[in-house]
């Protein structure tokens, strides 16, 4: 089975000296951007002598395989860039703006527009940072729903009135909230709430519930049982039955950045060409950037406050999406670089059978290596549209009119069972792209689950996938703390080549099983369940994380600093 082919550009209309002159401005856009000078999307880390080019990991380990470039010497891009001199090139606009049309630097722009393209469109899914007065009121918001029993009131099976009981407990969250906004400032309590009713502060509690939500989705580790407390008072606020009786709908839509400086006539903010530089999170002119764009752009309905907000939202989200799929990249290159498809020698085998060790699937060495590297790929492309997935998830569950729910008891406890069309249809479309990206066949089944007893809801999805970056970034760090702690300690040194027979071979060992283990269709209570479906390769890979305890190298974990999954590292 032949590994997938690399895209190539097949654009042969331009003659060879303007194919190298835009060859050289290509480069030297990215060299500004400290981007990887082959995808134009990754931070760049390596630097090859002989090409003379900065990579990134993936790129570099994918074109340095084979032939002459295997014996390429590269030099961390710290290290190059401490050693040669310091050449300063600015990307004025103006060089940009009087470029003739036939000039071959009109490459150049078209490679800038793209990316700003990609920022427009972006946009609509990044939401606004919380400024001070917000994150007062988001602390209030979550000692709120830390003291409130909402889930374990209402979701339960009861022959009482449940539009009753989802009333009461959407009434008691916002009186504790009121409360806690009183005593933390009673003068502005005051005037805020006073002697109103919840109906008559319907506004400031709408407000506050976005706030909460616009936080969440920017910060995915943060508020875990809050979040989901609060998204299902909101979905249960929807119901026609429900906001007839409170007299008002708590949900209102998420403050996005393209919806805020499109509301202040300022989406050109968006096309100008220094916000790559200013919203990137290793550029070196990024401050310069966002000056002159803030002062170029404000006005009385915007302030250089407000401007320095938004790209500075554009900028966390940037920052998101890249160490969230830099740790699928990561691992990619492991299994790339340390096992072959084509060999299966002893000790980096990852063939597996099913009833063995726990497998439930069997794969040859090949057929696994691939079913590995497309699940990572996967996880990589969900990885990138986070954002826009997780506003369609919330789309589905306050679409309680057309798809209302169902409490049922799903093999783990009662959960809401609800359709979810919004985000069935993106995944879909993700998956699609995925598998373009492969020639030969797709490995395992492509049934995504959604809406069934497997993924009950769209919370219960995007929760899955926010543990991505979890289960890979513990394994990461182990990985890459192993020559670090042996350098820096001789008897760990001994310890770990009379145990396991060097760095090398334990590094191999813990991927082979992780490879084996955590992408063999296990971790369902029953057969039925159990597979290499999209949702099964999460699952199996989160029961190989639980049984970390029980590895032979599991002292080593501890050595390089592992705490667990479900946490910091």
């Amino acid at each position: 089975m032949s590994p997938p082919n690399l895209p190539v550009d097949n654009e042969n209309s331009m003659d060879t000296s303007e194919d190298d002159a835009i060859s050289e401005n290509f480069k030297t856009v990215q060299q500004s951007l400290g981007l990887c000078i082959e995808c134009g999307d990754q931070p760049a880390s390596l630097h090859c002598e002989q090409c003379a080019d900065d990579f990134c990991e993936v790129c570099f380990q994918a074109i340095h395989k084979k032939g002459g470039r295997k014996t390429h010497v590269t030099k961390p891009l710290e290290t190059y860039n401490a050693n040669k001199t310091e050449v300063q090139t600015e990307l004025k606009p103006t060089a940009i703006k009087t470029v003739t049309p036939n000039s071959p630097s009109t490459h150049v722009i078209k490679q800038v527009k793209n990316q700003n393209t990609d920022i427009l469109k972006r946009s609509k899914y990044i939401p606004m940072r919380l400024d001070d007065e917000e994150r007062d009121l988001l602390r209030l918001l979550e000692a709120t729903m830390r003291v409130s029993e909402y889930t374990d009131n209402v979701d339960i099976i009861s022959y009482s009135s449940k539009a009753k009981r989802i009333v009461t407990q959407i009434i008691d969250v916002c009186s504790i909230l009121s409360g806690l906004v009183i005593s933390s400032d009673y003068k502005k309590g005051q005037q805020l709430l006073g002697e109103r009713t919840v109906k008559d502060n319907a506004d400031f509690f709408c407000r506050v519930f976005e706030i909460a939500r616009r936080h969440k989705i920017m910060n995915p580790e943060k508020m875990r049982d809050a979040y989901g407390k609060l998204l299902y008072m909101l979905m249960d606020a929807n119901l026609s039955e429900v906001s007839s009786v409170l007299g008002f709908n708590c949900q209102t839509p998420i403050l996005m950045v393209h919806d805020f400086l499109q509301q202040r006539n300022a989406i050109d903010i968006l096309n100008d060409e220094r916000i790559q530089v200013a919203t990137s999170s290793d550029s070196r002119q990024k401050s310069k950037a966002i000056d002159e764009i803030a002062q170029m752009y404000s006005t009385h309905e915007l302030s250089e406050q407000d401007i320095k907000r938004c790209l500075a939202s554009i900028g966390d989200n940037d920052a998101f999406l890249s160490q969230s799929k830099h740790s699928c990249d990561q691992m990619i290159s492991y299994l790339t670089t340390l096992f072959d498809p084509e060999d299966d020698r002893k000790g980096a085998s990852l063939a597996i059978r099913a009833g063995s060790n726990g497998h439930r699937l069997t794969h040859s060495h090949s057929t696994q290596y691939y079913y590995v590297l497309q699940s990572l790929t996967l996880w990589g492309a969900v990885m990138n549209n986070m954002f826009e997935l997780w506003y369609l998830c919330e789309s589905d569950l306050m679409d309680t009119e057309n798809y209302p729910y169902r409490l049922r008891d799903t093999g783990q406890g009662f959960n809401r069972l609800q359709a979810c069309p919004r985000i069935s249809k993106a995944m879909h479309r993700i998956l699609n792209t995925t598998q373009n990206e492969f020639k030969h066949h797709w490995v395992g089944s492509g049934v995504i689950h959604l809406g069934d007893h497997n993924v009950p809801n769209a919370l219960m999805f995007i929760d899955k996938y926010t543990q991505v970056p979890r289960i890979l970034n513990p394994i990461l760090n182990c990985l890459k703390q192993l020559p670090v702690i042996c350098e820096r300690d001789e008897d760990v040194a001994k310890y770990i080549k009379e145990s396991y027979g060097g760095v090398q071979e334990l590094v191999i060992r813990i991927l082979a099983d992780f490879f084996k283990g955590g992408f063999n269709g296990s971790g369902a209570d029953n057969y039925f369940d159990a597979g290499s479906c999209i949702d099964g390769r999460l699952t199996s890979a989160w029961n190989w994380c639980s049984k970390i305890e029980k590895k032979s190298y599991y002292p080593v974990f501890l050595l390089t600093g592992f705490v667990g999954f479900d946490g910091e590292f």
